[in-house]
């Protein structure tokens, strides 16, 4: 079976890389794709590097241009999906690669984003630890799914066997993330310039302000299973994330204290248990740590973890690509696992170097 396919957003950078990662889709027909500033030109004008897309032109955004397909997907801004999904009721799956539809406490949107709070869709990181299984089966058979926001994914996949394996300690993560500015879309702004971030690293949202705090906390939160109130209760996140000059990618670095008693292989069996025969979440061997060069194009993310007994520290380097693994590739990975295809069509392990 084919099944047709919308893409909102198409002239951005998610709705692009939606694009790329849906072109070598077997399962997928992409018949629509709109914007709004660029509604008109052809999507090979926008996104260049789309060659076999050249026969598509860029539509209007409507719920009326998206409906009648078998699958959309929203690439907006923060704010902007929730009045369209309200209106595509008959669509048999969306996918929401924009906020609106991750946060599953209204507090915590008023107090992050503002604006209208959306009902919460199945979160859309198949690997994820849940409750002692995986949220890949909560995936199974939905039929709207929120995307993850990319630092929020590769801080909880980093973190999460820890505290789910009960081997580390909530009450002091501290993550630290290196990314590229393409995660801030592509819409100009004077700090993103080439002039700005070339040959500089920039911090911002610091000090707890960044809107992805909630959404790891969330994930950590299921994680945690039967744990969960206690976790939320005890839980303490610094996260603090740096624009730094390479175009895409993420090089999150998080310390989380040990738990008194647990060993070094405690540590590892933890992380290697957790992700053991996953395709696209691995655990490198002890001693190596990734690159973000090793998953540019790829629906990889790659994981780092050390033991620093002079701080009795757990400390977990991860690294994916911020528009791939991060964005469209999650998107993508979700909605072969809701459509029931198999959950690595159209994706690759394989990035591109140098």
């Amino acid at each position: 079976m084919t099944y047709s396919v919308a893409v909102s957003g198409a002239s951005g950078y998610a709705g692009g890389e939606i694009l790329r990662t849906l072109a070598a889709h077997p399962d997928i027909d992409i018949r629509t794709v709109t914007a709004h500033s660029s509604a008109g030109r052809r999507l090979v004008d926008e996104q260049p590097h789309l060659r076999s897309l050249s026969h598509l032109t860029i539509q209007e955004t409507s719920a009326e241009t998206l409906s009648g397909h078998d699958v959309v997907f929203l690439a907006l801004p923060h704010g902007q999906s929730g009045p369209y999904t309200d209106a595509l009721s008959e669509v048999p799956l969306v996918i929401d690669a924009g906020a609106d539809h991750r946060l599953t406490s209204a507090a915590a949107w008023d107090e992050f984003y503002g604006g209208v709070f959306h009902e919460p869709w199945t979160y859309g990181v198949p690997e994820l630890p849940v409750a002692g299984g995986k949220q890949r089966e909560a995936l199974r058979g939905a039929t709207r799914i929120a995307a993850p926001g990319c630092n929020a994914s590769t801080v909880a996949l980093s973190v999460a066997p820890g505290i789910a394996a009960g081997v580390v300690d909530p009450r002091d993560v501290v993550s630290v993330l290196a990314v590229g500015p393409s995660g801030a879309g592509k819409s100009p702004k004077t700090h993103l310039l080439a002039a700005e971030i070339l040959g500089s690293a920039n911090p911002y949202a610091v000090g707890g302000t960044h809107r992805h705090i909630p959404e790891i906390a969330q994930s950590l939160i299921a994680a945690a299973g039967e744990r969960g109130a206690e976790v939320a209760r005890s839980l303490r996140l610094s996260f603090t994330p740096v624009i730094v000059p390479m175009s895409r990618g993420i090089l999150a670095t998080t310390v989380v204290p040990l738990r008194p008693g647990v060993s070094d292989a405690d540590v590892r069996a933890a992380w290697e248990e957790a992700y053991d025969g996953e395709t696209f979440v691995q655990v490198l061997p002890e001693g190596q740590f990734p690159r973000t060069a090793d998953v540019i194009g790829a629906n990889t993310a790659l994981l780092g973890v050390a033991v620093d007994r002079r701080a009795e520290k757990v400390v977990i380097v991860a690294a994916v690509d911020n528009l791939m693994k991060g964005t469209a590739g999650a998107a993508v990975q979700s909605m072969n696992i809701a459509l029931g295809l198999p959950e690595d069509r159209g994706l690759t392990v394989n990035g591109v170097a140098p």
